[in-house]
């Protein structure tokens, strides 16, 4: 990636992951609809476990909340076998599947989010079943947020409860990418570049977004995450 490249990518980040860090989730989704005009898609989603990382570790010490965390081991210890099956995938797939899959995957959780009316209600198999897919969808696309939150949100009532769950599964389920990606030497010098350019900008700009989420009622929440997945996932298809 050239300079500007890494520049335009930076200020792209700090916009969509600032939504991200407010929301819990959609900050990948938007990076790859706007930057895969000039990068391609898995560059990216290797790129994306920066920010994921970041806006996980920053939002769970910015907002301390109690976590339930026999919801979370559960979630996690099926998420984890999927999260493998995955990566596996993710080295085996041609490019143009690989973002068909992707951008099928959002349109159809945006879609589920959209038309729930009010609190979504899930029946525990469906939870479980929705846990091992979003582990697949982590280590395949480098997002689960579509699916966790769907998952999330038939669970928990309260937004910030839902938004630090989902930043606590997706920081665990992003170390077994990340180890995924430092065993089989997929983060190349110009990736690593690229990180060690924009960390400093996103860490100091996340810090103080984090702050946005409380200013966003509980309504607002819900409506805004479900059409951002579903933009995101819409758009991804077209292009």
């Amino acid at each position: 990636m050239t300079p500007q490249i890494i520049a335009l990518l930076t200020v792209v980040c700090v916009l969509t992951y600032s939504f991200e860090i407010v929301f819990g989730l959609a900050g990948t989704i938007l990076m790859v609809t706007i930057m895969s005009l000039v990068v391609p898609t898995q560059v990216l989603v290797i790129y994306s476990i920066l920010p994921q990382i970041l806006v996980a570790v920053i939002g769970l010490v910015r907002t301390p909340r109690p976590l339930n965390w026999r919801l979370l081991g559960g979630m996690l210890a099926l998420a984890s076998v999927g999260a493998v099956l995955g990566l596996l995938l993710f080295y085996r797939l041609p490019p143009e599947l690989f973002r068909r899959l992707f951008a099928v995957a959002i349109v159809v959780f945006g879609a589920y989010l959209v038309l729930s009316p009010g609190h979504v209600r899930l029946h525990p198999w469906l939870g479980r079943l929705l846990d091992g897919l979003a582990g697949i969808s982590q280590g395949l696309f480098g997002v689960s947020g579509p699916i966790a939150m769907t998952r999330l949100l038939g669970t928990l009532a309260h937004k910030t409860d839902v938004r630090n769950h989902a930043l606590a599964f997706f920081l665990a389920l992003n170390l077994v990418r990340g180890g995924g990606y430092l065993v089989n030497g997929t983060i190349g010098a110009q990736i690593g570049l690229a990180m060690a350019w924009s960390a400093p900008v996103l860490g100091v700009t996340l810090w103080f977004a984090n702050r946005l989420h409380f200013h966003v009622n509980e309504a607002w929440f819900r409506r805004v995450v479900s059409w951002a997945i579903l933009l995101g996932g819409i758009s991804m298809w077209w292009r």
